[in-house]
C-alpha cells in the first residue's frame, strides 16, 4: 500500500503550478501547497497501516487495496467502504472536501458499466477498466476539472464564439487526441497526481467538440494549473487559524495548451451521450456524492461540537434560548446523518451488480446542502456572538512580556484558561469569519452546482412523487359530491 512518503516523492515531477504569476518549483514545500499536501500524506499513512482497517483484496486485480475505491457488490461491502471514508473524513474533520476518495469513486462508478463508453465510434470500455485496476493498484489520487468556464452561462460552449474556451477536442489521431482549452474547479489539483477533465454540465448538439473525458498526469506536456489566492501562506500560525493553516485546499483553473493524451487515457471522444451518461448512467453520481455526504456529516458534526464548547465555555448552555439554537444545530445535523444511514440502509443492487445507496434520501441531503451550510454557521455565528471579535491579534500576545499578564487576566471564562478560552474562539472564527471559512460556504453551496440544478434536477427526479401522487388520488376518488 502505498504510504505518505510514496505520496510526497511522487509530487515533484516538473507539474506546471502558477501563482501570483510564478510557477511553483516543488509543491510539497511551497507555504501554499505543503500543509494539505501532508495532510493528504496522513489519510495514505492511515490507509497503508492494516490496523486501520481500510484494505481489502480487490477482486478487480486480485490485490490488496484502499477500501475507499472499493466497488461495493453488497451491502456487507458498502458497509466497509463508508467505514473506510468516514475513517479518512474524521482525521479531516470533514474539512478537505476533494480528498483522493471523492474522484476515486466516481471513477469506480465509472468502471462498474465499462460497456457505456463502447460506441459505434469508439471502444475505450477496456481504458475505463485498466485505468480502475492502475487506481486500486496504485492508490492514486486523481482530482477532476468538470465545469466550464464561467464565460458566459448565456449559451454553451459552442455559441462563444471563440473557439475551445471550454476545454475540447482539437484534433484526433490514430494514437489520441488533442485538447485545447481550460475547464474547472480542479480542487487538490496542485497537489494530486492525476486529474480527470471531462464536463458535468449538459452540452448542446452543437458541443460535439467539447465531449469528451479523459485522464491526464497533472505534469502532462502543455498542462497548466492556475490557482486561486491561497490562505494557508497567510496563517499566522497554527494557533491562530487552525484550519487554515492545515487544511486548505489550492482551487485551480485547468489550461490545456494542445496537450496529447494517448487513447488508452480517453474514455470518450466528441460524444455527448457517453460524457452525460458515464455520471449519470452509472452509479458514479450516486457513490460519489454519498461519498461527499459522509464527509459533510462529519464536518457538520465538528461544527456542532465547537458549538457547544462554546456555550459551555461561556455558561450559557443553560439559557433556553440558546439550548434552543443548540436543538436547532442538532437536528439539522441529525438529519444530515440520517440521510446518509438511510441512503446505505435503502441500497439497491444496479443492473450491474454494484450495491448504490438509496438516492431518494442522498439527492434530499444534497437539495438541501445549499441552506445547510449557511444556516449551520449563522447557528454558530449567533452563539459566538462578539467573543471571536475581541481576541488578541496573535498568538504573540499570549507569550509576550508586554501583554501575556493582562491577556490572562481580562481574556478567560470561570474554570477556563485564558489560553483556552483564545483556542477555541479562534477555531470558532476559523469556521465562520475567516477567507478559508468563506471559501467552505461558498463551497458547500455550489458543491453539486447551483441549487436549482440540484433540487430542480437530482432531488426533483430521485423522489419518489410518482407514488406520492397515486397515493393522493386514491384518496381524492375515495369520496365524491355525493359522499
Amino acid at each position: 500500500m502505498r504510504t505518505g512518503k510514496d505520496y510526497l516523492s511522487s509530487l515533484d515531477d516538473g507539474r506546471t503550478v502558477y501563482l501570483d504569476g510564478e510557477r511553483i518549483d516543488d509543491v510539497t514545500v511551497h507555504p501554499a501547497f505543503a500543509p494539505v499536501a501532508g495532510v493528504v500524506a496522513e489519510l495514505y499513512d492511515m490507509a497503508a497501516d492494516p490496523a486501520n482497517g481500510m484494505q481489502y483484496t480487490a477482486p478487480e486485480t486480485g490485490e490488496t487495496a484502499n477500501l475507499v475505491f472499493s466497488t461495493p457488490r453488497d451491502a456487507e461491502g458498502l458497509a466497509a467502504r463508508r467505514a473506510a471514508i468516514q475513517r479518512w473524513a474524521g482525521h479531516t474533520h470533514g474539512w478537505v472536501g476533494r480528498s483522493p476518495d471523492h474522484v476515486g469513486t466516481f471513477l469506480a462508478g465509472f468502471a462498474s458499466r465499462p460497456e457505456l463508453f463502447d460506441t459505434e465510434h469508439h471502444s475505450l470500455g477496456a481504458n475505463v477498466t485498466a485505468y480502475y485496476q492502475r487506481l486500486l493498484r496504485e492508490d492514486l489520487f486523481v482530482s477532476y476539472a468538470i465545469i466550464p468556464p464561467q464565460v458566459s452561462r448565456a449559451t454553451t460552449a459552442s455559441g462563444w464564439g471563440e473557439d475551445f474556451l471550454q476545454a475540447g477536442v482539437a484534433e484526433e489521431t490514430a494514437e489520441g487526441i488533442v485538447l485545447r482549452g481550460a475547464q474547472m474547479l480542479a480542487t487538490g489539483a496542485a497537489v494530486a497526481d492525476e486529474v480527470l477533465i471531462t464536463c458535468i454540465k449538459p452540452l448542446g448538439p452543437d458541443d460535439q467538440d467539447f465531449a469528451f473525458s479523459a485522464v491526464l498526469p497533472v505534469n502532462a506536456e502543455g498542462l497548466k494549473l492556475y490557482c486561486r489566492r491561497p490562505f494557508a501562506p497567510a496563517a499566522t500560525s497554527a494557533f491562530d487559524y487552525p484550519l487554515t493553516s492545515r487544511y486548505d485546499e489550492p482551487d485551480a483553473l485547468v489550461v490545456l495548451d494542445d496537450v496529447f493524451v494517448p487513447w488508452e487515457r480517453v474514455f470518450a471522444s466528441r460524444d455527448i451521450a457517453v460524457v452525460r451518461d458515464q455520471f449519470f448512467g452509472t452509479c458514479a453520481h450516486a457513490l460519489g456524492n454519498w461519498q461527499a455526504q459522509i464527509r459533510f456529516a462529519a464536518k457538520l458534526r465538528f461544527i456542532a461540537g465547537i458549538a457547544r464548547k462554546v456555550t459551555q465555555v461561556n455558561g450559557t448552555d443553560k439559557i433556553p434560548a440558546v439550548a434552543d439554537k443548540l436543538g436547532e444545530l442538532a437536528s439539522i445535523v441529525g438529519s444530515v446523518q440520517a440521510s446518509v444511514d438511510a441512503a446505505e440502509f435503502t441500497a439497491t443492487l444496479d443492473g450491474n451488480g454494484v450495491m448504490v445507496p438509496g438516492r431518494e434520501p442522498l439527492y434530499s441531503a444534497m437539495g438541501l446542502q445549499s441552506e445547510t451550510y449557511p444556516r449551520v454557521i449563522g447557528i454558530v455565528r449567533d452563539l459566538v456572538g462578539g467573543g471571536v471579535l475581541q481576541l488578541p491579534a496573535s498568538v504573540r500576545d499570549l507569550t509576550s512580556e508586554h501583554t501575556a499578564a493582562d491577556v490572562a487576566h481580562y481574556i478567560q471564562s470561570p474554570g477556563v484558561a485564558s489560553e483556552e478560552r483564545i483556542k477555541l474562539f479562534k477555531l470558532a472564527w476559523d469556521v465562520i469569519g475567516s477567507e478559508f471559512a468563506g471559501r467552505h460556504q461558498q463551497y458547500e453551496m455550489f458543491y453539486a452546482g447551483a441549487p436549482f440544478v440540484v433540487r430542480g434536477v437530482y432531488a426533483f427526479r430521485n423522489f419518489g412523487y410518482q407514488d406520492a401522487v397515486e397515493d393522493v388520488d386514491a384518496f381524492l376518488a375515495g369520496y365524491t359530491t355525493a359522499s
